[in-house]
């Protein structure tokens, strides 16, 4: 998705959760688009491709059903937005992270180390999946999107949302969150007794818990990052939480709260 045009950086600054006009040519960073309530309704890598030019890489959802959101509050703005065909995923070669290059056909997006390849033919493939759930980044799949409030996905920590800046849809939750603090769902990393798929709801008693986000599967098992209630995974941690309704069983390996520092997950200090 592209957005183009004079005010295309004041526009997306003041749509968008993260610091836009901090972006330079060649670069990207995480940003989210949210709804009055403050949820999130789109994530994205938003890359500057040159001066009045960014490209938004969705982390899941659909571009043309963004872009009919985004062209409502567009009014007198010198800006086009425009939903590009779909494009091809794959592992690139490592690269510098939120660094953005041109390698023959693909855009490379630095992931520190390894890199995004994205590119309109070719091959995709699943190797960026495992290094990125490792990380923390989220990916939302469409029926995910407008359910969770940033501090569950720990968006603060990514730079996706900020709260020192002007106003932007949702600013006002993601403030209050910030400074009174109360929510109670946050998100983690686990090894999982069998597989799952992205979007699973997590049941205790037929009342749900938590949501798995992102899914992959290993030959040494199956690993997903989970948003759970805070009671559940101190019950996990604890060792005295058994198995959800479905009798999925869950080690946490990493846990991500609201604000740490950028890319630092809290580990899991396992008991000898």
């Amino acid at each position: 998705m592209l957005l183009e045009g004079p005010d295309a950086r004041a526009f997306a600054h003041a749509q968008f959760s993260s610091k836009v006009d901090s972006l330079s040519i060649g670069h990207w960073q995480f940003s989210a688009w949210l709804d009055p309530q403050g949820r999130v309704r789109a994530l994205f890598h938003m890359a500057m491709l040159e001066e009045e030019r960014y490209l938004l890489l969705l982390r899941g959802g659909d571009a043309a059903s963004l872009v009919n959101e985004l062209q409502r509050f567009v009014f007198r703005s010198k800006v086009r937005i425009t939903a590009m065909p779909p494009r091809i995923i794959a592992k690139g070669s490592s690269a510098p992270l939120y660094e953005i290059r041109q390698e023959t056909d693909a855009l490379i997006f630095g992931c520190g180390d390894h890199g995004m390849a994205i590119s309109a033919e070719g091959s995709s493939d699943d190797a960026w999946r495992l290094p990125q759930l490792r990380a923390g980044w989220p990916w939302l799949i469409p029926a995910s999107l407008g359910e969770f409030l940033p501090e569950a996905l720990s968006l603060q920590r990514l730079g996706a949302v900020a709260v020192d800046k002007g106003c932007y849809p949702g600013q006002e939750i993601v403030a209050r969150l910030h400074f009174r603090g109360g929510h109670k769902r946050h998100m983690h990393r686990g090894k999982l007794s069998h597989a799952v798929d992205a979007g699973d709801a997590l049941l205790v008693e037929a009342r749900e818990v938590g949501r798995v986000l992102f899914a992959v599967c290993t030959e040494q098992g199956n690993e997903a990052l989970l948003v759970l209630n805070d009671e559940v995974a101190e019950q996990i941690r604890a060792g005295i939480f058994n198995a959800f309704d479905n009798a999925l069983a869950v080690e946490l390996l990493a846990s991500w709260p609201a604000q740490p520092t950028p890319f630092k997950s809290q580990e899991i200090v396992k008991k000898s």
